[in-house]
């Protein structure tokens, strides 16, 4: 793909199922990726759609990929799930981030690809907030947290230390006090170990039951997906398995989505009985040192309110929700849906202001887990 060529207007959208990538098309959108850092995530690659429509979930029957062509030529890829008359994410609610997969100045109407879709409306969820053509349609934004560790580690940690912050400070001394009261400390990378991931998974569970979040793996294909991204092995995408072991003990395990010089932080829990260690933060640090010699570039922690990401990120990727919509019922009700939002967000109600949004982004997830 001449990537060069890959610019200006679009002539043709096609809308395919995932079987139906052409090796050409497939060989395009990893052209893409690889031309532009920001796409590199996998969440945006067809490996992670290919996976999603390979297990018995909703995107086995609704994945789709609205593939814009100048000519012949693919110049752009946007993979979503239909449902009935709207489509959201491919692999929701587990897709960290969406967006379309093009050189950042091609010219295309977001609306011309809902039409294409022959859908009402297309839910925006952890969009990637600097392409334009979404920009407008946008009705909230918040950060990603990024750890950029591409100099390698010890320059990262000098940057952090001259940011005013002492997490990594404070990691290595529960790392001494973690080995000195329970044994020796050992960190493993890629790990293959079957028990670690069906624990990590059952501390997970339970940490989202406890909190009165959404148990996101009560429903089948959830943990069929977990499965189906481990056994992956490719080099551009697949799981990734991280461990920390105190004297022999599991104490805290973490799952990311590789892509070729990515990790995506995914799933990451830790022994109940062990967190005045903080033993997930240990860990991160500890793959933190690992990552630029394995040949990744940087650690993108997701979006979400947490000190811990603040202080470990140096790079924030801005991100946002909102909706493409066509005049319909679907796109009144979603309009709707988010003039209640900012109306409970003006109103001098402290923390409940933001109730209507927590609701609706809850009922979005369960609405990705049903299809």
């Amino acid at each position: 793909m001449r990537l060069e060529r890959a610019t200006g207007a679009v002539t043709r959208i096609d809308i395919v199922a995932p079987h139906e990538l052409s090796s050409a098309d497939l060989a395009a959108w990893r052209d893409l990726q690889s031309a532009y850092p920001e796409l590199a995530s996998p969440f945006l690659s067809p490996q992670w759609v290919l996976t999603m429509a390979s297990i018995d979930g909703p995107d086995r029957r609704g994945a789709r990929i609205a593939v814009l062509r100048r000519g012949d030529e693919a110049v752009g890829f946007l993979p979503v799930r239909v449902t009935r008359s709207t489509a959201m994410p491919v692999g929701s609610p587990f897709c960290d981030y969406q967006g379309l997969v093009a050189a950042p100045d091609l010219a295309v109407d977001a609306r011309r690809i809902v039409a294409a879709l022959g859908v009402s409306r297309l839910d925006l969820h952890n969009a990637l907030g600097a392409q334009t053509a979404f920009a407008r349609h946008h009705r909230l934004r918040e950060d990603s947290w990024v750890i950029d560790v591409a100099a390698g580690y010890p320059a990262f940690a000098a940057e952090r230390r001259a940011a005013g912050t002492d997490i990594l400070q404070d990691c290595a001394k529960k790392r001494r006090k973690l080995q000195r009261e329970h044994g020796e400390v050992v960190f493993a990378a890629r790990s293959v170990d079957r028990a670690a991931f069906e624990q990590l998974f059952d501390w997970k569970r339970a940490q989202l039951v406890a909190t009165h979040q959404t148990d996101l793996f009560q429903t089948p294909w959830a943990q069929e997906l977990m499965e189906a991204t481990f056994a992956a092995d490719g080099a551009d995408f697949g799981g990734a398995l991280f461990t920390l072991h105190a004297g022999g003990r599991l104490v805290a395990a973490q799952y990311a989505l590789h892509g070729r010089d990515v990790l995506h932080s995914w799933m990451i829990s830790h022994h109940p009985d062990f967190g005045r260690y903080s033993p997930g933060l240990v860990l991160l640090d500890e793959m933190l040192r690992w990552a630029p010699e394995a040949g990744y570039r940087e650690i993108d922690l997701g979006p979400g309110a947490y000190r811990f990401k603040e202080s470990f990120s140096n790079v924030r990727r801005s991100i946002a929700e909102g909706y493409v919509g066509l005049p319909s019922a679907a796109t009144l009700f979603r309009a709707a849906e988010y003039l209640v939002c900012r109306m409970a967000e003006a109103l001098p109600l402290g923390p409940m202001s933001t109730m209507p949004a927590r609701a609706m982004r809850r009922l979005d997830r369960l609405r990705g887990l049903v299809g």
